[in-house]
Parts: structure tokens; C-alpha cells; sequence
């Protein structure tokens, strides 16, 4: 028999640069042209810092010795850098709009003498990093607490290969209707008289447009209306989604062009200017297809670009609130296919007639009415409603991720790793089902390379269900589960019946590697089923006793302010990065070369949640006092 794999061990990382193992940010007040910057940092201190770096990494998991003992394996690395090389590195960051110049905030040169403060995009990124990490960062509430934070940022997904965006109709679509909004953002005219909070939350709405008057050829002039700058549009995706500059800002905006959402107005720019064009090529669409072979975008101070119609349609600006295409209406369809950028042979044209019309009025239910706790999806009464928000949880990262933290303070996150570990097994099963069904033993012959790669992923799989058994069902188990005592009997039966046929030995609470290798299918296909009963139990007490507390904390309260105002509707339509998914699609070695489908994903930040719940309380309570007096 060939050797084991070793199970799939978790992993988890953290930056140290202090001995306490708490990340050093030193932000502290700076002066440069007589002017003072709080919270901010120089050259020197940046060099220093990166001159000495230290990242730990821990894996647990199973010890390859004794599968079922859990085992963490640390590794620290520390870095050395140059100043040379830090310098570059924040040249990196401020392409990146994470940092920013507080003396000149529109240069995009790191220079050697300087005053850099964070942008509300790097605080989201910092906040993000420092709760993947369980970071505890009461010692930068300050600064958090003083400037503005980016609410949602969207994050584009890359090739593994290259770590290139990958372009899709649905990343395209995403990406499109977050920049321009729910509605056409036209900034109002008193803007110049805001605070920075509410400058930054009006440029959030989207792109700032205008109207653009142009001379025709005979007499009078062409208005042009939802017109914006190039220039604006690069700082718009630099500041409010993953692009890692304005080379990528421009690219995707080039993909707008492509995609038939926005044209050129005017570039009224001088012979002599320095002009940058970003041209991007691919498939064209179908033949009512707006999807052209290739895309320009002029990265000059004088272009001037529009939104076409198909961009309007596209960002559903004549639609009234609430009216959403039904998700099987073929606009839909079109904005929710995974589709690579080389394939567009699906038009995006909207279907006609009765039916067309009956599912424009059909709503969506949005991300916050089905997290509202008075939502009840039918007339079965509160507890259905809970299941459905727990299955909106599992699948919408954030809160997957929060309420996996809920559960850890209230000592029950074994019944969430449970549920979701039993989950990703089920999809390796069913995916080497698959490949066996779509490959025949006849058509197979012996010993061919995707035999060999199936019986190694089956073993793979003996051992993973045998992982879960020891680590949440066994007796005195490291997480073992509450479960209802005769489900437990049932499974511990059956295993003491397979064992002791299977090896003459008696079942002694655990499972050991050997016993589990001498499984077949057919009884790993029983311990599946015997699992998802468990799941069912454990979902329905997550859903019941769990759901109802979390939906009242602080925390999650501070998630989901905002989400009922315009940014709600785009919010619901955006795919979502499953971060769960830790096995391949596809067993190893039953496939080679396949193409990644790109989509899009929002991270929402909680701090710039209460900060902006903060901002209504204190203007609710200002115009309530005014209209007493």
C-alpha cells in the first residue's frame, strides 16, 4: 500500500516585531513646513521599522506519527531590509493608497525626507489584518477613531500564477456597479464645507460626475450628461477597491470600455502633454453583444469619459428602489456568469416581453432584511427564520468570521469548525465520485495515472473522515461535540462493528491510522451519512440557541450599520469569496491547466461601522434638539 498522505493541517500567521509579540505601529505627532500631522510617520521611521521584521506562522494539525494527536508547529522568520528596500516597499504601499504624503496627500512619489499618515483604505486593511490575526489593537484606537475608514472595499480576485486580477463578466460587473454607484453621485454643492468624514462618504456613493457641455458642429452645444475625469476615475478604484495601482486602474477601466459601459467624451489635451493609453483586447460578445474586442482608456489630465447606456442599465439607475431583476432573468444570468473575459458568446441584452417585465418587479431580499431580526421568510415562525440567517453566515465571509469569534467567547466554536470541516469533506467525496463516474474502471485500465491519483485521494479522504471523528466525536476529544446521546451511540456502534470485522480487535473509543485505512468506500460512504445527521443536529442548535444572541451584539450591530442604505442592493449582488473551501476542486492529478474564474467580494470594516452610527446618533440628536426649541 502507498504511503499516507498526512491530513490537511490548519493554518494561522501573525506579524511580531515586538517581544511581546504585539505589531509595532509607531504613529505619533510629526511637524514638516510648520505644520503638525497627528498620527503619522517619516521616512526614518518606516526605514526603521522594516529593517528588522518578524513573521511567526503556526500549522496545526494532526501529528503524521499519531493522527489523533493535534500537533502546532511554529515557524518564525525574520526579515532584513535596506533602506533602499523599505523605501521601495512603501513606494509599494503608497501605489497601493494605503499610505499617504500628509504634507502633498496628491504626490505619489515616497520620498527621502517625508510625513506619511495612513488612508481610510489602509486602515481598512490594517483593521482587516489585525482581526484575521486575533491582533489586539487597543493601542491604535486613536488613530482610528480620527480619520476616516473605508466602509466597503472590494476585493478583485488574482491568478495563483501571477497574482494578475482575473477579469470575468461577473468581476467586470461587480467592479462597474460599485463604481458608479447606486444612483449618479453628483457631489452637492456645499461639499467644499464638509468635514473629511463627510467628504469621504460622499465620494464612497461612487465616481463624481458631471455634466460636460460641448460645441457641435453647426450652432449650439451637446450637454453630455454622468460624465467624470480619467484621472478621477484612478483615484476612485486606487481608493475604494483591491487595485494595487494606477496601472491596474487603468486596466480595469479599460475593461469598462471594452464592455461598452463607459466612452470617450473629449481629451482636449495639447500635442506637446505626455499621454498614457492603456489598451486591453479579448473575445467579443454575441451579436447584440456591447462586449467589443478591445478596450482604450487615456490616462491624461483633460479625458473625459461618460457612462453609456448600457452602463446605466448595467448599474440599474432607472430602476426604483426595491425592483430588482429575479435572479432568473437573463440579465442576471449574464451578471452572475463566471465567465472569463475570452469567453463572451452569452449576450447581455434583456429579455422582452410579460415575463421579462414581471421579473424586473420581483425583489431581492437584501443582505440586511435577512439579517433583520424580525425577517421571517414565510409564516413558519421564528425558528425557520433563524435557519435562514445562519445559512446567510455561512456563506458571506464577514460574518462567518465574526460569529466564529462569538462562538469561541461563548466556548462553543467546535460546532461551527464541525459543521464547516464535515462540509468541505462532503465536497471531496462528491467530487471523487464524479471522477469516477465520468471515468469507468473499464475505460480507466490498470494502474493508469488518474487511478493511481483517485486511490491516493480516497486514502486521503479515510483519513480526513478519521481526523473529524478523533477531533470532535471521539471520547474525551480535544473539541468534542454536545451531541444528543443517541446519535453518539449509533455512530460508536457502527465503527466498533466495522473495526472488529475488519481487524478481529475491540473499538476502543478512537480510531488509529491503520484501522482507518483498511476502510472502503461503501462504509466511508455510511460514515458520511452518519455525519451529516450529526451536522443537521448541531446547524439546528447553532440556528436555534446561537443565531437569536449573536444577531444582538455590539458587534455584529456595527456590521450591519449601513447596509440598508444605498450601498445594500449592489452589496447582495456581489460574489463571495468562500474562504472555507481548503481542498482542491478536483482530486490531484484528475485534471491540469484549468482556468480560474475570477468574481469580486466586500469586506466591510466594524469600526467604520461605528463610526458612522456614531455620526447619525449625534446628527439625529442635533436636529431633534433644534426642532424642539
Amino acid at each position: 500500500m502507498p504511503a499516507a498522505e498526512p491530513p490537511q493541517s490548519t493554518s494561522s500567521h501573525m506579524m511580531k516585531t515586538t517581544k511581546r509579540g504585539r505589531p509595532f505601529l509607531k504613529l505619533t505627532t510629526n511637524r514638516q513646513y510648520f505644520r503638525t500631522f497627528p498620527n503619522s510617520f517619516t521616512t526614518d521611521d518606516a526605514a526603521r521599522n522594516l529593517a528588522s521584521l518578524k513573521f511567526s506562522q503556526s500549522n496545526r494539525g494532526p501529528d503524521p506519527r499519531e493522527p489523533s494527536r493535534i500537533v502546532t508547529t511554529t515557524t518564525t522568520t525574520t526579515f532584513s531590509m535596506t533602506r533602499d528596500m523599505a523605501k521601495a516597499m512603501c513606494q509599494q504601499f503608497m501605489d497601493a493608497r494605503l499610505i499617504e504624503n500628509a504634507a502633498d496627500p496628491g504626490s505619489n512619489l515616497f520620498k527621502e525626507r517625508g510625513v506619511y499618515v495612513l488612508t481610510p483604505k489602509g486602515l481598512h486593511v490594517l483593521e482587516r489584518f489585525m482581526s484575521k490575526n486575533g491582533i489586539n489593537g487597543d493601542h491604535l484606537a486613536h488613530v482610528f477613531s480620527s480619520q476616516p475608514i473605508c466602509m466597503k472595499l472590494l476585493h478583485l480576485e488574482r491568478r495563483s500564477v501571477d497574482d494578475e486580477i482575473i477579469v470575468s463578466h461577473s468581476a467586470i460587473t461587480a467592479l462597474f456597479r460599485r463604481f458608479v454607484g447606486r444612483s449618479p453621485n453628483y457631489p452637492p454643492e456645499y461639499m467644499e464645507t464638509m468635514d473629511d468624514f463627510q467628504k469621504y462618504h460622499e465620494r464612497s456613493k461612487g465616481v463624481a460626475l458631471m455634466d460636460v457641455s460641448e460645441k457641435a458642429t453647426g450652432k449650439g452645444s451637446v450637454v453630455h450628461k454622468h460624465c467624470f475625469a480619467a484621472v478621477t476615475a484612478l483615484e476612485w478604484l486606487c481608493d475604494f477597491t483591491s487595485v494595487i495601482g494606477r496601472e491596474e486602474a487603468a486596466e480595469m477601466a479599460a475593461q469598462f470600455v471594452r464592455f461598452g459601459l463607459i466612452t470617450l467624451v473629449s481629451d482636449k489635451r495639447k500635442n506637446n502633454d505626455s499621454a498614457i493609453i492603456f489598451t486591453v483586447r479579448g473575445a467579443a460578445g454575441g451579436a447584440n453583444s456591447s462586449i467589443s474586442q478591445h478596450g482604450e482608456f487615456r490616462c491624461t489630465a483633460k479625458a473625459i469619459y461618460r457612462v453609456t447606456e448600457e452602463g446605466r442599465r448595467l448599474a440599474r439607475w432607472d430602476m426604483p428602489d426595491g425592483a430588482r431583476p429575479s435572479p432568473n432573468s437573463s440579465a442576471a444570468n449574464v451578471s452572475n456568469a463566471a465567465r472569463t473575459s475570452e469567453d463572451h458568446s452569452l449576450e447581455t441584452t434583456t429579455a422582452e416581453g410579460p415575463a421579462a417585465n414581471d421579473a424586473k418587479i420581483h425583489r431581492r431580499i437584501s443582505m440586511t432584511e435577512k439579517m433583520n431580526a424580525n425577517y421571517e421568510p414565510d409564516k413558519k415562525g421564528a425558528k425557520e427564520s433563524n435557519t435562514d440567517r445562519l445559512k446567510f453566515i455561512m456563506e458571506e465571509p464577514q460574518l462567518r468570521a465574526l460569529f466564529r469569534e462569538f462562538l469561541r467567547s461563548n466556548f462553543c466554536e467546535e460546532n461551527l469548525s464541525f459543521y464547516l470541516d464535515v462540509q468541505d469533506f462532503k465536497k471531496s467525496f462528491s467530487t471523487t465520485s464524479s471522477a469516477i463516474a465520468a471515468n469507468p474502471p473499464a475505460a480507466r485500465g490498470k494502474n493508469t495515472p488518474g487511478q493511481l491519483a483517485m486511490e491516493k485521494h480516497h486514502e486521503a479522504l479515510i483519513q480526513k473522515a478519521f481526523v473529524i471523528y478523533n477531533t470532535y466525536l471521539a471520547p474525551s476529544s480535544q473539541s468534542e461535540l454536545n451531541i444528543d446521546h443517541g446519535l453518539r451511540n449509533e455512530l460508536s456502534g457502527y465503527l466498533s462493528d466495522v473495526i472488529q470485522s475488519l481487524t478481529g480487535k475491540t473499538f476502543q473509543g478512537r480510531v488509529e491510522l491503520e484501522q482507518a485505512n483498511a476502510f472502503n468506500a461503501t462504509q466511508l460512504q455510511t460514515m458520511i451519512r452518519l455525519y451529516e445527521r450529526i451536522q443537521t443536529h448541531v446547524f439546528r442548535l447553532m440556528a436555534t440557541d446561537s443565531v437569536p444572541k449573536f444577531i444582538k451584539t455590539p458587534r455584529f450591530l456595527a456590521l450591519k450599520v449601513k447596509l440598508v442604505e444605498e450601498d445594500d442592493g449592489p452589496l447582495a449582488d456581489f460574489p463571495l469569496m468562500n474562504s472555507t473551501a481548503s481542498t482542491p476542486s478536483v482530486p490531484p492529478g484528475l485534471s491540469a491547466g484549468e482556468e480560474e474564474v475570477g468574481g469580486a467580494y466586500v469586506t466591510v470594516s466594524q469600526r467604520a461601522a461605528i463610526q458612522e452610527r456614531a455620526a447619525t446618533t449625534t446628527t439625529t440628536t442635533t436636529t431633534t434638539t433644534t426642532t424642539d426649541r
